[in-house]
C-alpha cells in the first residue's frame, strides 16, 4: 500500500457525512427522449455505432462523431486506460421481516467478508429497518443488516447497510443463478448481464457496469493497437450509483499495478497522452498520483474525489458517458475540461438529441 498525496486508505470508512464542494449546477433538463431505454444491440446497432461528442480544450472546438471512430481521434504513442472491473447481477429478490417484498442490491465487499447493500421496495426509495434486521433471500440467503454506512437523501432512513450476506453456495455462483443486473426506471426491459459487462472485463466486482468502456469492441481495440495506441488495464470495483444531489461516491476497492503505473509515467515522459475511459479510471489514477505528477502502483481502498478543488495531475484525455445535471461525476469533468467545454459540449448533446445513461452515447475530452 502507498499512501500519497490524496486519501488511499486501508478500509473503508463507515461515514456516510461526507459532502462535494458546492458548485454552480449545469443548468438544463434532461428530456424523458434523451434517456437510452436499451442497449444498441437491441436498438438494431453495434456497440461501437453510438454516437461520440469529440471536445477540443485547445481551442473549444466540438466535432460530432461515432465511438467506432476512435482510433482516428488517438495518435500512435497514447494509451488508453481501462477499468476491468465485470459486473454483478446484484439485484436480489427478497423478503422483510414483514413479510413483504424487497429488492436487496449488493453494493461493494468490505474486509471481513462484510458488503454494504441497498434495500428499497416498492414505491419506497429504501427501506425503513433496524440493525439485526433479516432479509430472507430467493433461493435460500439471506441478509443481516448489521449498522447503517451511509444516511437516505435528507437523513430519510438508510441507503447502504454494512451487512452479512449468506448464501447456499458461491456468491458469483449464487447471482448467476438467482440476482440479475441493477436496472432503473428509465431501462424499457430486462437484459441478461452480458449486457451490462464490457467485452474486456476480466474480475467481477461492480455492482454497477463501468459504463463509458461498454461501446469497445474487439475491432475497435484491434485498430487502436494496429495504430500504435497503448491499452493498459487497472481495477476500480464500483458500488451503486444512485447518488443523490452533492452526494460523493463511496469509498472503492482499486488497484493500479506497477506494469500499468510504469506504462502511464513512460507514455507522459515520451510526450504521449493518457487517456483515461470513465469516471472510475480517474478515481483510481488520482488516488496514486503524486504531486509531481508521477502515477504510483497501489491497492486498496479509496475516498479520493475529483472536482475543480482538486487539481487532475494523472491523465490527459477522457471517455465519459452523460450525466444528470445534479451527478457527483460533473464535478470530476469540471475539473478535466474546464467549465466552458463541459457547458458547450451538454448544450450541443442536448440540442443533437444524444443519449444519457449506460446505454447511451460517449464524450470524448481531448488536451
Amino acid at each position: 500500500m502507498t499512501a500519497l498525496g490524496n486519501p488511499v486508505i486501508e478500509r473503508p470508512l463507515l461515514d456516510g457525512s461526507r459532502t462535494l464542494p458546492v458548485l454552480r449546477p449545469l443548468s438544463f433538463t434532461l428530456p424523458p427522449e434523451l434517456e437510452a431505454p436499451s442497449p444498441p444491440e437491441a436498438r438494431g446497432m453495434t456497440r461501437d455505432s453510438v454516437r461520440m461528442l469529440v471536445a477540443h480544450k485547445g481551442d473549444g472546438s466540438l466535432v460530432h462523431s461515432h465511438f467506432s471512430e476512435l482510433p482516428r481521434f488517438l495518435d500512435e504513442g497514447d494509451l488508453v486506460v481501462l477499468n476491468t472491473s465485470g459486473t454483478l447481477a446484484a439485484e436480489v429478490d427478497g423478503t422483510g421481516a414483514d413479510g413483504e417484498a424487497v429488492q436487496v442490491h449488493l453494493s461493494t465487499q468490505l474486509p471481513a467478508g462484510l458488503w454494504t447493500v441497498e434495500v428499497r421496495r416498492e414505491g419506497q426509495a429504501f427501506l425503513l429497518a433496524e440493525a439485526g434486521t433479516g432479509i430472507a433471500l430467493a433461493g435460500g440467503g439471506c441478509v443481516r443488516l448489521l449498522a447503517p454506512y451511509s444516511p437516505g437523501p435528507g437523513g430519510s432512513g438508510v441507503r447502504l447497510w454494512v451487512s452479512l450476506v449468506d448464501t447456499p453456495e458461491p456468491l458469483h455462483t449464487y447471482l448467476a443463478r438467482h440476482g440479475r443486473p441493477i436496472r432503473y426506471g428509465y431501462v424499457q426491459g430486462s437484459f441478461p448481464i452480458a449486457a451490462y459487462q464490457n467485452v474486456y472485463a476480466t474480475e467481477p466486482g461492480s455492482a454497477e457496469m463501468p459504463s463509458a468502456g461498454r461501446p469497445f469492441t474487439p475491432e475497435v481495440l484491434t485498430r487502436l493497437v494496429a495504430k500504435g495506441v497503448g491499452i493498459a488495464p487497472l481495477l476500480l470495483h464500483t458500488g451503486v450509483a444512485s447518488l443523490e444531489a452533492n452526494e460523493p461516491p463511496y469509498a472503492e476497492y482499486f488497484r493500479v499495478t506497477s506494469e500499468t503505473a510504469h506504462r502511464v509515467n513512460d507514455t507522459r515522459r515520451r510526450g504521449g497522452r493518457v487517456v483515461a475511459i470513465g469516471t472510475t479510471v480517474v478515481r483510481a489514477l488520482e488516488s496514486v498520483v503524486d504531486e509531481h505528477g508521477r502515477v504510483h502502483p497501489a491497492d486498496g481502498w479509496t475516498q479520493t474525489v475529483v472536482s475543480p478543488e482538486h487539481p487532475v495531475r494523472s491523465i490527459d484525455a477522457f471517455l465519459t458517458g452523460w450525466h444528470e445535471p445534479e451527478a457527483s461525476h460533473l464535478a470530476m469533468l469540471e475539473a478535466i475540461a474546464g467549465r466552458p467545454i463541459l457547458e458547450a459540449s451538454y448544450a450541443a448533446a442536448l440540442a443533437e438529441g444524444y443519449l444519457w445513461h449506460e446505454f447511451g452515447d460517449v464524450h470524448l475530452i481531448l488536451p
